[in-house]
């Protein structure tokens, strides 16, 4: 009477054989999520929190201060200057990036002198690298 079944050094090749696929696989996958949260962060900046940022303009005939922030969207500001028309909250949730860090804001901006800044400190979490997204 004979066993069926598999060896040992075939098991052991097929383990092998996943292994080296998966070797292959994982980094490939790793790139392609930091890719999906640089995307996530451009439409958040340009059309989210953007889209949020121009209503709450239209409603109070001005963008939040940088004191005021993001938060401004959330509930009505009780620091000067209150908006007289808020009409929100303008955003759902907290804005926080992909990254689990909150937006950076400033109004008037740097950058864009006549309206806000708007950028995530992307992965690593310092500003001025080439890894920020910005609305610059």
């Amino acid at each position: 009477m004979k066993k069926q079944g598999f060896t040992l050094i075939e098991l052991m090749i097929v383990v092998i054989i996943i292994a080296a696929l998966a070797a292959m696989v994982v980094p490939r996958l790793g790139s392609r999520s930091e890719q999906a949260k640089v995307a996530v962060a451009e439409a958040d900046i340009g059309s989210n929190i953007g889209l949020a940022l121009k209503l709450y303009k239209l409603d109070n005939g001005r963008y939040p201060t940088t004191s005021q922030g993001l938060k401004a969207l959330l509930s009505k500001s009780t620091s000067s200057p209150v908006p007289s028309n808020w009409n929100g909250p303008y955003l759902e949730r907290d804005p926080l990036d992909p990254w689990k860090n909150t937006y950076q804001y400033k109004c008037p901006g740097s950058h864009n002198a006549d309206s806000y800044d708007l950028y995530s400190l992307g992965t690593d979490g310092v500003e001025g690298n080439e890894d920020d997204v910005t609305n610059w």
